[in-house]
């Protein structure tokens, strides 16, 4: 039976995570997705969601699936690596999911690492592949040091710009630490990513200062006003951001010989039928190639411990990159995945339109 928005509860309920990850698979594996790009959307959407990266996370679902029955995506990619030296390889993505892709191409940096010391991938023909920090952690959790970088279509203005020019174009970096969970730090090039603006604008509230622009370039704090993201630093300071943003460009891009992000067709739309030719960058740096793991580990800890102790502003607590995304995960983990009202009835549409189980609501 279909279920209408008036059937759909208007407030947030939460999901295990087991139960997300089934919903998930079958749902792309309905729509036309094989089994390793099914299972690798699955990984990474639910890594995001179970850490709060809630942009990056179940949301994105509804999306992938319009893509992949549009043909802008394919469900069974020809992907292709070549192995170009000792440790750099190129990975052709076939125009697969970017999950697929990522997981992929760190998998072979690792591998290169732990023969070489080293290892890096330049990614092509791909697609959006969510949030990047779920492959830095890939190599972090092989005992690996892990960087990923991504382009995107244009969100971010230039330094004075008036136009959008660069994506969010994020940065991630992730180590291991000894019995702990690892250093992650996975962050965009622009002062805030483009939703907490739509969030924001959703609940009545004004940004903070010196973090968007409107239609003529000029700051401005309403959302409903915004034309483009300022890159990190605001409007002082903004050649800051924007470098960072052309350093992933080129890593991401030049390496693989794709599109630079301004020339990319949008993530949104309308057209969801020609591939984008997303690239993707990956590097596995493995510790032991410079220095004996015991050290690195105990300067690793040493460093983070250094860093927690150290006094915050009115007896705030200082935290390394990471420690408020394992928290989340503790907590949605032991409670469940939130689904916002919106999200409800995205899955609920999904459910009814694949025969899917629906999720089943936690208590």
């Amino acid at each position: 039976m279909n279920q209408t928005r008036q059937d759909i509860p208007q407030h947030e309920v939460r999901v295990a995570v087991d139960d997300l990850e089934r919903f998930m698979v079958e749902v792309l594996h309905r729509a036309g997705s094989d089994e390793a790009s099914s299972t690798a959307v699955t990984r990474a959407l639910v890594t995001a969601s179970r850490m709060g990266t809630d942009s990056h996370g179940l949301r994105l679902l509804p999306h992938y699936v319009n893509a992949l029955q549009g043909g802008r995506i394919q469900g069974s990619p020809a992907m292709r690596f070549t192995r170009r030296l000792p440790a750099t390889g190129y990975l052709d993505a076939g125009d697969g999911f970017g999950h697929l892709a990522g997981y992929t191409a760190m998998a072979h940096a690792v591998d290169m690492a732990e023969e070489v010391g080293m290892g890096a991938v330049a990614v092509g023909h791909s697609s959006h592949f969510g949030a990047a920090g779920c492959y830095a952690l890939a190599a972090a959790e092989r005992g690996m040091i892990g960087l990923a970088f991504c382009n995107s279509d244009p969100f971010v203005l230039l330094h004075d710009g008036l136009t959008p020019f660069h994506g969010t174009n994020p940065i991630a970096f992730a180590a291991p630490v000894e019995k702990q969970a690892p250093y992650l730090l996975d962050m965009a090039t622009s002062s805030v990513p483009w939703n907490r603006v739509q969030q924001y604008g959703a609940i009545g509230r004004e940004l903070p200062d010196q973090v968007a622009a409107d239609a003529e370039g000029n700051v401005t704090r309403i959302p409903a006003d915004v034309a483009a993201l300022l890159p990190l630093g605001g409007s002082d300071f903004s050649f800051k951001g924007a470098g960072l943003g052309g350093v992933v460009e080129v890593l991401s891009s030049t390496l693989s010989g794709m599109l630079n992000g301004f020339r990319l067709l949008p993530m949104g739309g309308p057209d969801m039928s020609t591939p984008r030719g997303v690239g993707h960058f990956f590097m596995a740096l493995n510790p032991a190639a410079f220095v004996d793991s015991a050290t690195f580990s105990s300067c690793l800890s040493e460093y983070l411990g250094d860093l927690r102790a150290q006094p915050g502003i009115d007896g705030a607590e200082i935290l390394a990159p990471g420690d408020r995304e394992w928290r989340c995960q503790a907590r949605r983990d032991a409670e469940g995945v939130p689904l916002d009202s919106a999200n409800q009835e995205a899955y609920a549409a999904l459910a009814d339109s694949f025969g899917v189980q629906p999720l089943r609501r936690l208590a």
